[in-house]
């Protein structure tokens, strides 16, 4: 790994650290556990869209340790991980079918994936199925914060696109 991608990964990282950090700030938007904006998962994408997905998992496994960390609950750590992982699989999978003008779908189908990780992991901790009641509530929270962090982030690479090229003067 070079060193300039070492950098701009972990540039990468520390904004998605700095804005999970400002969004543990903010209350949640309904009364169902587990649900948050998201915010961070924008870096994320962009990173996969950008870079690739060997780059979004750096940041993003260094983003949750470090997040878990900083937040002084490492405790979450699992559900995060897992909820991560599973997310960003989605995504990986689904970058090859869409275009730049997409992003916002695999960002709506990696949330609702990141919930059922995170429902997942919460079940095999706890021994209680009985919170799969959470999962409606969580895929709707999922579709509307994916829509909205996919939105942010297919604004973001398509910028980040426009960039590039004045900067190679294409």
């Amino acid at each position: 790994m070079s060193m300039r991608r070492i950098a701009r990964d972990a540039v990468l990282t520390a904004v998605a650290l700095t804005i999970f950090i400002v969004e543990l700030q903010i209350p949640a938007p309904v009364p169902v556990p587990g649900v948050k904006l998201g915010l961070s998962n924008i870096v994320t994408l962009a990173a996969l869209f950008t870079l690739g997905p060997w780059d979004a998992l750096a940041v993003l496994l260094c983003r949750v340790v470090l997040g878990a960390a900083f937040a002084g609950n490492m405790a979450a750590l699992l559900y995060s991980l897992s909820g991560g992982l599973l997310a960003l699989g989605v995504a990986i999978l689904m970058r090859k079918l869409l275009t730049e003008r997409q992003i916002w779908v695999a960002s709506v189908f990696s949330a609702m994936a990141h919930n059922i990780g995170q429902l997942l992991a919460a079940v095999a901790v706890t021994s209680t199925p009985a919170l799969f009641t959470w999962l409606p509530p969580l895929l709707i929270s999922g579709v509307i914060t994916g829509l909205f962090t996919g939105l942010a982030g297919q604004f973001t690479v398509q910028r980040l696109g426009k960039i590039m090229r004045n900067r190679d003067g294409k």
